[in-house]
């Protein structure tokens, strides 16, 4: 478990170098136990404390599932501490009734000045859908409760237009296939070939579909 914490700390380092050396506005983070949003808060500040950064001026945003948000609803509720839930959820990655770091979750938000949402299981579909559409990037459920909340805190002015914002994508799509299945329709299987890749493509551009 350290060394996961610990590690966790790596998408900090990288998203301070690849924005040149300094830090974002603001980050939305998925919380399952809360470590990954707390590290990235560490991570931020031990750039500051070996010279590679001037400041730390970025807002921690927390995202998680309706179906399992102890976090966020005592965020919410404007609490210091969470009551311990059933999971029910899609987001399975994040389903953590009793959140080990939820307390230092709370404690790293408040300090930065950020906030915290939830999403349905309906709009993490949505965020995966979204976030395929506009980016190229297939994301399981978890990236859908980051996209789901990133719109949500867009929406409601906590994160501005300007905002160089990062929202951190932390699995495949491939992990979690059957949560989008129904929405987007079972793919069309072909034999590897070109003809019936092009007999395929003219059928459904006779249907009046897409290619």
């Amino acid at each position: 478990r350290p060394y996961y914490a610990e590690g966790s700390k790596t998408l900090a380092f990288e998203t301070v170098e690849q924005l040149g050396w300094r830090t974002p506005d603001q980050v939305v983070v998925p919380m399952a136990s809360g470590s990954l949003l707390t590290k990235i808060w560490k991570g931020l500040h031990e750039m500051k404390h070996v010279g590679l950064i001037d400041e730390v001026r970025t807002k921690i945003n927390g995202a998680q599932a309706e179906g399992c948000s102890p976090i966020a609803t005592a965020f919410k509720a404007g609490r210091d501490f969470f009551k311990p839930v059933k999971p029910k959820t899609i987001a399975k990655s994040l389903a953590i009734g009793n959140p080990a770091d939820g307390y230092y979750a709370l404690k790293a938000t408040a300090e930065s000045r950020g906030a915290m949402d939830m999403v349905t299981d309906d709009e993490v579909v949505e965020g995966i859908q979204l976030l395929a559409q506009t980016e190229g990037i297939f994301a399981e459920t978890a990236g859908g409760v980051t996209i789901g909340v990133l719109k949500k805190l867009a929406k409601q002015g906590i994160i501005g237009k300007k905002d160089v914002t990062v929202a951190y994508i932390t699995g495949n799509g491939l992990k979690t296939q059957e949560a989008v299945i129904d929405a987007v329709g079972r793919p069309t299987r072909i034999q590897p070939s070109l003809v019936a890749f092009e007999k395929t493509f003219q059928l459904r551009k006779t249907d009046g579909e897409n290619p």
